[in-house]
């Protein structure tokens, strides 16, 4: 039972909080609460990204805040995705791929050589273009990645881990009556906030987007970005985008690239209103895309 509080502490979600609390037997007051690692955001610098002869992230040196939304934008092919993969270290067991310089994630360099790759991954959940359910009920979609990173762990618990992700991701109400059916039924949109929950379920630290609403209707896709826009109380968020109306309207922070370098960045108020560079203000004219 203390787990379980423990849980909904760190997650930082209240709603069934008092459920358990009141079936917690007193604790002794000598008992210390353990303290929450900071997260103090993402520092990329000096990134060089290439796939055999084809250069494409070129000196990359960015800083991306906590408790933001962070928009990647810029035309097709100019490395959007591949900085976006690069920070959730996706390019590893890409064919000729090389990759130089430093990330940091919470002070953690993530190319560091003893680092390990699923550690990091651990630390961000990851919605990609289209939902990429697992072939199992909506229940084991949530609860099959908990199980992976926290091993055994009670059926009460796992209920609880399952109900307050729903919720999380505005999925709770719509599914919470046939939880054991197969996921695959769900609509497309439900289908990514479900990817969605089962991202916060193992607790990251970010929450990556790569063209996450793309693929979606705009009803489903306006949810999900007010989804974002709840979540950033508690994570950093980073997307990658083509719309930049959707920038427009979710993005505290703007990162615009162009073949591979980083042209501007700023607030979304500075890039948009007032952009300091001749490219920025061509792209954001139409002049290209």
């Amino acid at each position: 039972m203390k787990s379980a509080i423990a849980y909904l502490e760190q997650m930082q979600f209240p709603e069934l909080r008092w459920k358990l609390r009141s079936k917690k037997q007193q604790t002794p007051q000598t008992e210390t609460k353990k303290e929450i690692p900071l997260h103090t955001g993402i520092k990329v610098e000096h990134l060089n990204v290439s796939i055999g002869n084809n250069h494409i992230l070129k000196d990359i040196n960015i800083e991306i805040p906590n408790h933001n939304i962070t928009c990647i934008i810029g035309p097709s092919g100019c490395g959007k995705s591949t900085l976006l993969k690069s920070i959730n270290r996706l390019l590893d067991d890409t064919e000729h791929v090389k990759i130089n310089g430093k990330i940091t994630i919470d002070g953690e360099n993530i190319y560091a050589p003893k680092t390990e790759p699923t550690h990091i991954r651990k630390k961000m959940g990851l919605l990609s273009q289209r939902p990429t359910i697992l072939p199992m009920s909506i229940y084991d979609n949530i609860a099959y990645g908990v199980k992976i990173h926290q091993g055994h762990i009670k059926r009460t618990l796992l209920n609880t881990i399952v109900e307050e992700n729903l919720q999380a991701a505005g999925l709770w109400e719509e599914v919470k009556t046939r939880l054991h059916t197969p996921a695959a039924a769900l609509s497309i949109g439900q289908q990514q906030r479900l990817c969605l929950a089962r991202g916060l379920a193992v607790r990251p630290h970010y929450i990556l987007g790569d063209e996450s609403t793309s693929a979606l209707d705009p009803i489903a896709g306006k949810h999900i970005e007010n989804l974002f826009l709840k979540l950033k109380t508690n994570y950093g968020i980073v997307l990658v985008t083509h719309t930049l109306r959707q920038a427009l309207r979710i993005a505290d922070n703007v990162i615009f690239i162009y073949l591979g370098q980083i042209i501007e960045t700023g607030t979304a108020n500075q890039v948009f209103n007032n952009p300091k560079h001749r490219l920025t203000r061509q792209y954001l004219s139409g002049a290209f895309s």
